[in-house]
């Protein structure tokens, strides 16, 4: 088992003795970083200038030091963007913009300059070694028309890697990207699950890559043991955001979690209610501090999604730290009738195995005075009343569902969507809506 290639590539950023990469060296480079971040931050950003009045590159003692330092959320970037800027907006490059689903105020906006996006460049070169190599086709099926996307950055860093780029962009019509595949020959491809998903069971079997990337905050473990089963191909993940810089940390070998890019990221895992820090290896929710960013540096994000540390060393032996797949995000965890939580996690676990199923929406309303989770899939059968039958069998083994189900607190409403429907979301996230009251 190849150890990851992160590993040679941090070294490179941090080591300067030939010495050798350790925890100790990258927590010593973390630490410099991010004294330096705060004060970049503090000397040039109107919001952190206010924000962290009272505090300072020397209350940053240690690594666990920051945790005296505030959160930064989503909803501060959407009300005040500009004020966040380091730089003149002439140095900006290229800017997100962020459409939130459920929110009246002003979208997200993350601005980058060139050389903010040139370490995401160079992370996705050596990130994407992982699963390609010089000469292999890369299609790729993420936004990359303009200068500065993600699909754009992909291109080049696949380039420095020897390997071919194929922009695509996000699936409109499986059948038509298959021929892309085939006429392409195409060795491994990068997408959002459900989308790599559609084209497999589109395929028939039929150009199958050897390799896959399924790139998303989440990612269902069961459409990755649905992709191997299709086409026999291997399948890798990566963790992201465009907060991060598109980039967060991708899986090795090995398959037990993320590597991350701890040389442009410090990643802290912190109880979601008290903001303290949980111990390694319990779940919290995933919170980073930008540390090589110049344009909008961020401290203490908050991603509002869940994961871990894994303990331990991961089996490539690599000296990195290894993050867990997230397990659900905490805006689609719900509560139900009669106690329980649900969220998109337990649905997507227990519907995407369904042969035939693409992609599903799913939300909870009130019906009849009970509440009601309301399921709309698209499949490859529409208007199947035993793909109804189906969905609404799977979604009653778990356990929370089924305790309601028995109670009779909850009700399902399951219906497939039309031949040429796809599911229509606010937000690339998938996420389990609560429309009650």
């Amino acid at each position: 088992m190849k150890i990851t290639p992160l590993e040679a590539w941090l070294s490179r950023s941090i080591v300067t003795n030939g010495t050798g990469l350790s925890r100790e060296r990258i927590e010593a480079f973390q630490l410099a970083k991010l004294r330096e971040t705060i004060s970049w931050a503090k000397a040039r950003s109107p919001f952190y200038r206010e924000y962290l009045a009272g505090l300072s590159r020397e209350d940053l003692g240690g690594l666990e030091a920051l945790s005296r330092f505030p959160f930064t959320t989503a909803e501060d970037i959407r009300r005040q963007p500009l004020r966040f800027l380091c730089v003149s907006q002439s140095e900006v490059s290229r800017v997100v913009t962020l459409q939130t689903s459920g929110t009246t105020g002003e979208p997200k906006r993350v601005f980058f300059t060139i050389d903010d996006q040139e370490r995401t460049i160079d992370f996705f070169h050596h990130g994407m070694s992982t699963l390609a190599g010089p000469g292999m086709r890369v299609l790729i099926l993420l936004p990359g028309t303009v200068p500065g996307s993600v699909g754009d950055l992909l291109v080049k860093g696949l380039e420095r890697l020897g390997a071919v780029g194929v922009p695509h962009g996000p699936v409109r019509e499986a059948s038509k990207t298959l021929e892309v595949m085939v006429k392409e020959r195409i060795d491994t491809l990068v997408g959002i699950p459900t989308q790599v998903l559609s084209l497999a069971r589109s395929s028939a079997g039929k150009a199958a890559p050897r390799s896959v990337l399924l790139t998303a905050d989440h990612v269902p473990d069961a459409v990755s043991k649905e992709l191997r089963r299709l086409w026999g191909c291997e399948v890798f993940t990566h963790y992201g955001m465009t907060e991060m810089g598109f980039g967060g940390g991708v899986e090795c070998e090995a398959g037990k979690g993320y590597h991350l890019r701890e040389a442009d990221l410090y990643v802290e895992i912190v109880d979601s209610g008290t903001g303290k820090a949980v111990s390694e290896g319990n779940l919290g929710e995933v919170v980073f501090t930008t540390l090589t960013r110049r344009g909008m540096p961020l401290i203490r994000y908050r991603t509002g999604d869940v994961s871990r540390f894994v303990p331990g060393t991961c089996p490539c032996g690599t000296v990195l730290k290894t993050l867990a797949r997230v397990k659900h995000r905490l805006r689609s965890i719900r509560s139900i009738a009669q106690g329980g939580w649900l969220s998109m996690t337990d649905l997507d676990e227990a519907v995407f195995p369904l042969e035939g199923v693409l992609d599903f929406s799913a939300c909870l309303v009130r019906s009849q005075g009970i509440d009601c989770l309301r399921i709309e899939a698209q499949t490859m059968v529409p208007d199947n009343q035993q793909g109804v039958i189906a969905i609404q069998g799977a979604l009653s083994v778990i356990p929370v569902i089924r305790s309601a189900l028995e109670k009779g607190a909850l009700s399902l409403d399951v219906s497939l969507l039309p031949k040429g429907q796809t599911v229509k979301r606010d937000t690339a996230k998938r996420v389990l809506l609560d429309l009650r009251d």
